[in-house]
Parts: structure tokens; C-alpha cells; sequence
């Protein structure tokens, strides 16, 4: 089984993130390896805030009958499904209105963390060639594989508007345009084969998937075994 370290967060933004997960080469388990407690500034989650606050001042121009999805076609039926049940269609000006928010947005939060980001991603130099990212958004986390041309970076994420912001991220840290490619799609389904990565990563990400328990489910499936799950939440979970 997969277990999720209970991580706690107060009102003072008191964060212990999880530094990783590592798969048991025999049983597919996972082991916590424990990591500091972090502290930074904000009074509130300023991911899930600005996102809370952006999705409620836009609901009311949203269109109560979404139109059709222009998911990709490569998709199976059944990660296609999940993707338009889970992530409804959204008009183009509402993912992009979206996207460019969270890309200017994050940013004072990416200057606060990156030390800590640094030594967690220090876990995958070397070890990782293929890097799966869920809620890979803008591509705030892309300039730390910035520097290894054997890399391949895998970022999912619904709302496909994301894409150019993260691929202009991964042009502006050097990494190669080849070495990351972009999956529109949700982490309860994700159109990867089983134990095809050699690392999942996952940034303050957890608090805004519908259903924990099977993109969890899913991280673990597409994982290799003896592979790494690294990510960093301020939410509670339970065990699994």
C-alpha cells in the first residue's frame, strides 16, 4: 500500500512537507522519509487562496452547459471521460484568464520556497530520467531539472492553457523542448503506462484533486518500482 504522511497545516502556515516516497522493489510500498518543518510568511495557503478566489469570481460567466472537450484524441475513452467529469470544459478566456493569474501570481510563493525546492529536487539528479509532474501548471518546478539533457519531464494538467506558460518556463531555465512534453489530464487518470516513470512530483497540488485516494492509486501504478514520489502539501490525509 501506499502511504501518505499526515502533514499539518495551521494559520500560520506552519508546513511539514514530505521530502519522499520510495517504492519497495518487492511490494510496490512506500516508506516516509521525514523532512524539517518549514516556515514561511503567508497567513494563508496563497496557492489555494488565489485559486479558491479566481474560480469564484468567474463562476458566474462560466456557461451552465460546457461545450464539447477539445481534449486530445490520443486519450483513451476512459482517461477522457474522467478528464471531462472531473474537469468539466471551461471556455478558452476562462483557462487562459486562469493560467496567466497563477503565473504571475505564484510568484513571491516560488521565491520563499525555492531553498527547500532545491534540496528536494537534489533527490532526482542522476537518478531520474523519466519524471512524471502532476499539476505541472506553469511550470514553476521546471527549473529544477534544468541542466540534465538525459531528463524527460512529463507535466499533466487539466486545463490545457497551462501548456504555453510551461513550456515558456522550460525555455527560459534552458531546458530543452524535447525534454518536456505536456499531458492535458487529471492525476485520478493519467494516460501513462504502468511503472513507466522513475519519479512522480507533486507541488501544492493534493488540495485541489477531486479524489486523493485514486490519484495516489494512480502515482503508484505509473511509478517503477524502487521509484521516488516526491512532493510537498500542507494538507492533511489520511493514511492509506
Amino acid at each position: 500500500m501506499l502511504k501518505l504522511v499526515r502533514l499539518h497545516y495551521s494559520p500560520s502556515f506552519q508546513l511539514q512537507p514530505l521530502a519522499s516516497l520510495k517504492t519497495n522493489q518487492k511490494s510496490r510500498s512506500a516508506a516516509a522519509i521525514p523532512s524539517k518543518q518549514l516556515s514561511l510568511a503567508p497567513s494563508f495557503c496563497s496557492c489555494c487562496g488565489r485559486r479558491h478566489f479566481i474560480e469564484a469570481a468567474t463562476a458566474a460567466f462560466l456557461p451552465s452547459s460546457p461545450s464539447k472537450s477539445n481534449a486530445s484524441t490520443s486519450h483513451s475513452d476512459h482517461y477522457l471521460d474522467l478528464l471531462n467529469r472531473i474537469h468539466p470544459p471551461r471556455p478558452d478566456w476562462y483557462e487562459e484568464f486562469y493560467a496567466s493569474v497563477m503565473d504571475t501570481s505564484m510568484k513571491p510563493y516560488e521565491a520563499k520556497i525555492a531553498d527547500y525546492k532545491s534540496q528536494l529536487f537534489e533527490k532526482l539528479k542522476g537518478k531520474a530520467k523519466r519524471v512524471l509532474e502532476i499539476g505541472i501548471g506553469t511550470g514553476p518546478n521546471l527549473e529544477y531539472y534544468a541542466g540534465d539533457n538525459e531528463v524527460q519531464v512529463f507535466g499533466l494538467d487539466p486545463n490545457k492553457k497551462m501548456e504555453k506558460y510551461a513550456r515558456a518556463a522550460a525555455t527560459a531555465v534552458g531546458l530543452p523542448s524535447k525534454n518536456f512534453h505536456f499531458i492535458e489530464a487529471v492525476a485520478e487518470a493519467i494516460p501513462i503506462d504502468d511503472s513507466s516513470v522513475d519519479a512522480v512530483v507533486g507541488t501544492l497540488v493534493l488540495c485541489s484533486v477531486q479524489d486523493v485516494n485514486m490519484a495516489l492509486t494512480e502515482v503508484k501504478r505509473v511509478l517503477k518500482p524502487g521509484g521516488l514520489f516526491l512532493f510537498i502539501e500542507h494538507v492533511a490525509a489520511e493514511v492509506l
